[in-house]
């Protein structure tokens, strides 16, 4: 009976455990849906300023200003693009056409104005080309490693400041600008970066502002350009023959400018100029040229740019008279509204020599001051 009982008592247990086994596990809570992933942002509205790749640029530019000396000629000595003095005059209107992706590109400048008047005044090809401040075409070979080759018209490499007012600080240009540098070549200019700080470049032109009449591919051109954190440091060498209306001489120009962006709301920059021109009848003829200038965005819409600079003409090559040129420029900007801005601007030039007309043009001063009003429109994609 004892081992009766045990085995009952064993069956038991096992019956026991076998009922425990096949008790189904309290159900699991589910597993969580996944999070629907973000929607994708909503691409950007075409620029109504691009049309099937092609970037479309307007610029309009007018001015009045108050010469103090009066001149009876009507001009601003020494100054360019805005020496009509006491009167209101359009500077440039332009239209431009970019297209700057692909293997094949292409940018054109056609405009009217004074500025276009006086870049394209010294040229010995037809008066209707003038109105092209550019006209080239652009080649980047496919796994060049950046190489870009220009073939045209296009504006110089040196210099400071730009033919196009809304993009320099002040509204009148340098006397470096406007005595020292060239404004356009026509030829081929080929540029690489080096590396992500250095850019190197090469250009074959028709000396200084010319389409090639008179002037052959025979100057030649050296850029190079670094990059630093807070900054630029550019550095431009011309040399080669020209030939202007007869005058044929052989000249060289080495610019270079250090731009430098302290904080985001100033700017610095530092250009300096030598250049020399030989002929056969005269001897070596040399300029050189220093300028600063400076700019403050005090808010959003308003801005101060003041700039002084001086330039030695010590054998009278620019201007026709041996003489020490100072100048000191205090420019003052409001925006008024996106892409239409006004500066109002005073400038002291100086001499140490009597230069400046006055009154009836008989009589010489060797200062001038003007106070000029600009309104500048321009319009584009934004970059």
């Amino acid at each position: 009976m004892l081992r009766f009982s045990r085995v009952c008592s064993t069956l038991a247990f096992a019956s026991a455990l076998a009922m425990f086994a096949q008790t189904p596990a309290p159900p699991q809570e589910p597993a969580a849906a996944p999070a629907p992933a973000a929607a994708p942002a909503p691409p950007a509205p075409p620029s109504p300023w691009t049309k099937k790749g092609v970037d479309i640029y307007l610029l309009g530019d007018v001015y009045g200003d108050i010469n103090y000396n009066h001149p009876a000629s009507g001009y601003n000595q020494l100054y360019n693009f805005n020496d009509k003095a006491n009167q209101v005059h359009l500077s440039l209107a332009k239209i431009s056409f970019e297209k700057a992706s692909g293997i094949l590109g292409f940018r054109v400048d056609l405009g009217t104005g004074r500025t276009l008047d006086i870049v394209g005044g010294a040229d010995d090809a037809p008066k209707r080309w003038q109105h092209f401040e550019q006209m080239f075409v652009e080649f980047r070979p496919p796994k060049a490693h950046g190489l870009q080759v220009d073939f045209g018209k296009f504006v110089t490499s040196a210099g400071a400041e730009v033919i196009e007012s809304n993009a320099n600080w002040n509204y009148s240009r340098s006397l470096l600008f406007a005595l020292a540098i060239p404004y356009y070549h026509f030829g081929v200019r080929a540029t690489v970066p080096v590396n992500k700080a250095f850019t190197a470049g090469v250009q074959v032109v028709n000396g200084w502002n010319s389409l090639g009449v008179n002037n052959g591919l025979k100057t030649v051109g050296l850029v190079g350009n670094l990059t630093f954190k807070k900054g630029t440091w550019s550095n431009v060498y011309y040399s080669g023959p020209q030939d202007s209306f007869g005058y044929k001489s052989y000249r060289q120009l080495y610019d270079t400018a250090v731009a430098i962006n302290p904080d985001a709301k100033s700017n610095i920059y530092l250009n300096f100029d030598y250049g020399s021109d030989k002929n056969k009848f005269s001897r070596r003829q040399n300029w050189i040229g220093f300028a600063a200038a400076g700019r403050y965005q005090f808010t959003n819409r308003l801005a101060f740019a003041p700039r002084v600079e001086v330039f030695s003409d010590r054998d009278g090559w620019a201007t026709g008279a041996t003489q020490v040129l100072k100048e000191i420029t205090l420019t003052g900007e409001v925006k008024i509204h996106e892409g239409l801005l006004s500066r109002l601007e005073y400038r002291h030039d100086m001499s140490d020599k009597p230069y400046y007309e006055r009154q009836s043009g008989l009589l010489v001063s060797k200062n001038a001051n003007t106070l000029t009003l600009a309104f500048i429109a321009f319009f584009g994609p934004k970059k």
